[in-house]
């Protein structure tokens, strides 16, 4: 897959993540940081499955690693921003 292919996938799913978010108006996530979260999910992901050789066979499982990473990445992100909005208003 290579690293520009990490890169737009991190971006899909931070973008998506973002715009699929049931309260993504009421919280005012950023899409950059959903963007960001993303990228840095499917990077960490990616450099750990190298580190630990689970990536040894190729790209066989490392798209579907990447993505689940940078799915949850994002999700957390999302309702993390989300919480401590609500906390703040209290």
């Amino acid at each position: 897959m290579g690293w520009p292919g990490i890169l737009v996938l991190g971006a899909v799913i931070g973008l998506a993540g973002w715009w699929l978010h049931p309260q993504r108006r009421a919280s005012r996530a950023r899409w950059w940081a959903a963007l960001l979260a993303g990228v840095l999910g499917t990077s960490v992901a990616r450099m750990a499955g190298n580190v630990t050789s689970l990536f040894h066979d190729g790209d066989m499982l490392e798209w579907p690693v990447c993505t689940a990473v940078a799915l949850v990445a994002v999700t957390v992100g999302l309702l993390s921003r989300q919480s401590t909005r609500r906390s703040i208003r209290r």
